[in-house]
């Protein structure tokens, strides 16, 4: 430590190995009072980060949390789909206003602010990453008690952006049982552990098919890999999901609320605290 340190890294002048690093946390809009935010993350696409998503929304809602999701992915938003919004969200001089799903999830997503839902974005990535950062600022959440980020896959600009402009509290990695999706959501966690995000266990999606005659589950991609990758990084493994047509059909139908056997229900009070 320096002599010349004043011990306030904010005003001391002193180069010393005790100065704090500089942050980029961004302060979220002044009428928005977000207690937890949890962003749901992977490797790669195609997993069901969307999914687990909502189920996690759905059933932090359902346990009496002020729910919100912030919908990440810019280039393919689903999650209003899911939650049966449509139409276009409004705002004032003091900023954007989320939609509101039937459970009473607050959702704010590009999809809300285009003229059409079938709309590309073809933008870069600075302008996609600057997009997610404004739904964090510029969003009246109003009072939340646990935010969900449905991240784009990958590694990049935007889970990098989400990562130093946004206190996430902790991750969720989803994967499915093929190895080499094992191999990239390891990729996820290291990610995680550069940036000091905490993670909070792991879901694995389409982890079988159960028999609707015998009830017997069919591991239709194989032996699953999720107990030796959660072993090996000392995680624990939050729930399987199957692959159910009622789930499928209660996405397309935009009821995923409605869908009985959520299997975030059981953990969702222990992911939040």
């Amino acid at each position: 430590m320096s002599e010349e340190c004043t011990h306030n890294c904010e005003t001391c002048g002193a180069n010393c190995g005790e100065r704090n690093a500089e942050s980029f946390i961004e302060a979220p809009n002044n009428l928005s009072q977000i207690k937890k935010v949890i962003g749901i993350v992977s490797g790669k696409g195609g997993v069901g980060k969307s999914l687990v998503t909502s189920l996690c929304a759905s059933a932090a809602s359902k346990s009496g949390k002020r729910t919100a999701v912030l919908d990440a992915d810019i280039t393919g938003p689903s999650i209003p789909k899911m939650f049966g919004l449509s139409g276009r969200a409004k705002g004032n001089e003091m900023g954007l206003f989320p939609m509101h799903s039937n459970g009473g999830v607050s959702v704010m997503s590009l999809n809300l602010l285009t003229e059409n839902e079938t709309d590309p974005v073809v933008w870069r990535g600075p302008i996609i990453a600057g997009t997610v950062k404004q739904f964090w600022t510029d969003v009246i959440w109003g009072d939340v008690d646990v935010m969900f980020i449905d991240m784009p896959p990958g590694t990049g600009d935007v889970p990098l952006t989400v990562f130093q402009s946004i206190p996430v509290d902790g991750i969720i990695v989803v994967t499915s049982p093929q190895e080499l999706v094992g191999m990239i959501v390891e990729k996820a966690l290291n990610m995680a552990e550069m940036m000091n995000i905490p993670v909070l266990g792991i879901v694995e999606n389409m982890s079988y098919v159960k028999c609707p005659d015998c009830g017997k589950e069919i591991k239709v991609f194989g032996e699953s890999h999720i107990d030796k990758i959660a072993g090996e990084k000392e995680l624990q493994v939050l729930a399987r999901i199957p692959m159910d047509p009622a789930l499928a059909a209660a996405c397309d139908a935009g009821a995923i609320e409605n869908y009985p056997d959520n299997p975030m229900l059981e953990v969702i009070d222990r992911i939040a605290d």
